[in-house]
């Protein structure tokens, strides 16, 4: 399994009226945790697209549990429990400053090979890379 921490500082712009985290911004997040994982273990979306490999989100489960505010620092823990195939799945757990959960999410993102924009499997380098995590 891959685990990594990603700390965020909510800023005044992700908050609505009310000065909650708007919800359309945990998303974002989410991203910033994928991104921060994969750089982690040695990868990166820039290599990743330089090779024709794209990853669009295919499907996202979000769970809302506690709002976050203004300056709140969040910590995004995402998660990869298998190695992919021609789909990849990550689960964020967001926790505030507290250490209290307030959002959950899953997300599942397939593999293109963005020269003939068609599906493909999981690049032999990047299963590379993660192999090692699930030995």
């Amino acid at each position: 399994m891959i685990e990594r921490e990603t700390k965020i500082r909510v800023i005044y712009g992700d908050t609505d009226k009310m000065g909650y985290v708007y919800y359309g911004n945990y998303p974002k997040y989410y991203e910033r945790g994928r991104t921060e994982t994969l750089r982690d273990i040695g990868l990166t979306y820039k290599e990743l697209e330089a090779q024709g490999i794209g990853m669009p989100v295919f499907s996202m489960n979000i769970k809302y549990l506690k709002p976050s505010f203004y300056d709140d620092v969040l910590t995004v823990k995402t998660k990869i429990f298998k190695l992919p195939q021609a789909k990849i799945y990550f689960e964020y757990e967001i926790y505030n400053q507290d250490n209290v959960l307030v959002n959950y999410a899953e997300t599942t993102l397939v593999f293109i090979d963005t020269k003939k924009n068609k599906p493909t499997r999981a690049p032999e380098f990047l299963i590379n890379k993660m192999k090692p995590y699930f030995e």
